[in-house]
């Protein structure tokens, strides 16, 4: 079993000091304040939002400003940005910071969605390095004291890394750490991610934190790419779909327990149906509207209950929910003291893909720097695409 020696130390994002080296990955229509206070509910970490366009922020579109929103109890309030414009994603940040309406802001260069790929958007954007560096110069710029960061990947495919290059030009430009997610956007979410990218960058990168991303899909799996990689965190995205309390046991294993101590978490099945039924009701508070916040917990299903005896006539009708008295009476027929099932519960979850050829704009591959004919190209990349 994957531990480390000695419990980890403390990640200094700039002033930032977490007890506990692991970061909540935004993802879309997954990590809002709901889902966000629940994890903070099992354990430590930084709880990052969903992405946010950074023309829409700037527009102060209602969406954007509702998706901004913190609740009082989040201590750290985490945003992160996508934007293909240095001057837009300025804007953005300039707004964030002279409202006081976050303590971090991140930026997302590593969304592999065709939609964004193919008008130079996400992970393809680094590829234009001038672009990539006016953007994060800029934004590191308009931050001011609050520690920005950046989220990348490999590059576009094997053919075409950018992750080293990009990773010493967001050195240069100040940010206060850089996550790799460790795969291209060919691979999309397929495959194993190659974790020895994330130490050639922690070799290469030595002023900043670098944080892993890809394959966390227990506590164990962080250990060992920190002890493997030499990485300083670990960002988690679809290994927590469903398993809020992967934050608790990720804080106990970063602590030292090994995975038979106490504080490690193994939820029996009761314990799963009432984080379930917790998140439904935080859905009712973020959402404002109990209908809409149980049609949001029905795709939820299935990550919550995986592994566990749960017959498919219930598992049916909790993914048709239509209120939370409903949900009460549905939950109230499972065998609550069922213990974890241990292997089955665990593993991948969430999308994954196949292989792909990426879909870049026209001629996009025949040089570093930014073409004119692209520019109007990459005003349709800010759309709201999350993923990385």
């Amino acid at each position: 079993m994957s531990t480390l020696t000695a419990p980890a130390a403390p990640l200094h994002i700039g002033p930032l000091a977490l007890d506990v080296p692991v970061v909540l990955a935004p993802m879309a229509g997954i990590t809002n304040t709901a889902f966000r206070r629940l994890c903070r509910e099992y354990g430590a970490g930084l709880y990052v939002s969903e992405m946010i366009t950074s023309r829409a922020l700037v527009e102060r579109t209602p969406e954007s400003m509702r998706l901004i929103r913190h609740h009082e109890s989040e201590s750290t309030r985490s945003i992160q940005l996508y934007g293909v414009d240095p001057k837009t994603v300025a804007e953005a940040v300039t707004m964030l910071v002279a409202e006081d309406r976050a303590d971090h802001i991140d930026l997302n260069f590593g969304c592999p969605v065709p939609k964004v790929t193919r008008k130079g958007g996400g992970a393809a954007l680094p590829w234009k390095i001038g672009l990539f560096r006016d953007i994060v110069e800029g934004a590191v710029k308009a931050a001011g004291d609050i520690p920005l960061t950046i989220k990348m990947r490999k590059g576009i495919d094997s053919d075409h890394l950018t992750y080293l290059e990009a990773g010493r030009v967001a050195q240069g430009a100040g940010v206060a750490s850089i996550a790799l997610h460790a795969r291209t956007a060919a691979e999309f979410y397929s495959g194993t991610a190659d974790w020895s990218a994330i130490e050639k960058l922690k070799n290469e990168i030595t002023d900043v934190p670098i944080l892993g991303n890809g394959d966390i899909w227990s506590a164990d799996d962080a250990l060992r790419m920190v002890r493997e990689t030499g990485a300083d965190g670990v960002v988690v995205g679809r290994g927590c779909l469903g398993r809020p309390w992967l934050f608790g046991d990720l804080s106990a294993a970063f602590k030292g327990a090994s995975s038979a101590d106490a504080g490690r978490v193994q939820p029996t099945l009761g314990e799963v149906a009432a984080a379930f039924k917790r998140h439904a009701e935080l859905l009712v508070e973020f959402f404002e509207e109990e209908d809409r916040a149980c049609r949001d917990i029905r795709k939820h299903v299935a990550w919550y209950f995986k592994g566990y005896a749960v017959g498919g006539d219930l598992r049916a009708s909790l993914a048709t929910v239509q209120s939370l008295a409903q949900l009460d009476d549905l939950l109230a027929t499972l065998d609550w003291s069922q213990p974890y099932p241990g292997a089955d519960a665990e593993g991948q979850r969430g999308r994954a893909g196949t292989p792909k050829s990426p879909s870049l704009p026209d001629r996009w591959l025949d040089s570093r720097e930014l073409q004119e004919t692209h520019r109007a190209e990459l005003v349709g990349a800010e759309l709201h695409h999350s993923g990385g």
